[in-house]
């Protein structure tokens, strides 16, 4: 399944990559951060932690400490596919951070990012 190949690539691979977006378009990685944090309940220790066990994305999003309950407020597209129609958990829940970082590469203010 194509979920699959997701879930196994390494977070040590992807998040440098989500935070390159992001200041490809003047944004800063704290800003990366701060919505990785808001989204999946990391801290910066537990972020770092999880970068130098090299795990994989799911379990990335399946150890994350607090899934946000307003990321269900999350709307619109990535890769032509509504987040909210995703029907597999882990797999919008991915689907949802990949949003927030094309809503902070596009300039949006933190506290709209936030849902705040």
């Amino acid at each position: 399944m194509e979920y699959e190949k997701v879930y196994r690539m390494k977070l040590s691979r992807i998040y440098p990559l989500l935070v390159q977006k992001a200041e490809k378009k003047n944004r800063a990685k704290q800003e990366v951060d701060q919505v990785i944090f808001w989204l999946t309940g990391y801290d910066r220790e537990g972020l770092e932690r999880q970068l130098q066990r090299d795990v994989d994305y799911g379990t990335f999003f399946e150890e994350a400490p607090c899934m946000n309950p307003c990321r269900l407020q999350i709307k619109g597209t990535v890769c032509g596919i509504r987040v909210e129609d995703i029907p597999e958990p882990l797999m919008q829940n991915i689907r949802y951070l990949d949003k927030l970082v094309d809503e902070l590469a596009r300039g949006w203010p933190m506290e709209r990012i936030l849902r705040g």
